[in-house]
């Protein structure tokens, strides 16, 4: 999570706590669909998100449909955002553990172990 989201998120925290949360608008995704995205793999994701993005920039939409496209393009991204970020972060471990263990090669301490 960057520093911005985690931001945001203390952010909505403290509004609920004080009861100034933002108004959640009317969604045209059901929850099953959202759950369905949810548990999408990332090449999935990012393909269906540029169909999304194809369709919106193709025109031809009426506003519902556009607003639908948008939704579902909306939740393909943050899917996508989350599953690289899981990546990252692992990447980030992995990185960490081999400066460690480099750190360490050939000293008395990793000899021991």
């Amino acid at each position: 999570m960057s520093d911005t989201d985690e931001e945001q998120t203390q952010q909505k925290e403290k509004e609920k706590e004080q009861g100034k949360e933002e108004p959640v608008l009317a969604s045209a995704l059901s929850q099953k669909e959202r759950e369905t995205i949810a548990k999408l793999p990332y090449e999935q994701a990012r393909d269906q998100l540029i169909q999304a993005v194809q369709a919106l920039e193709a025109g031809g939409l009426d506003l519902d449909a556009s607003m639908r496209q948008w939704e579902i393009g909306e939740a393909l991204a943050k899917r996508a955002q989350e599953l690289l970020g899981q990546v990252r972060a692992k990447l980030d471990a992995a990185q960490q553990e081999q400066a460690s263990a480099g750190a360490q090669a050939g000293t008395q301490s990793n000899l021991d172990a």
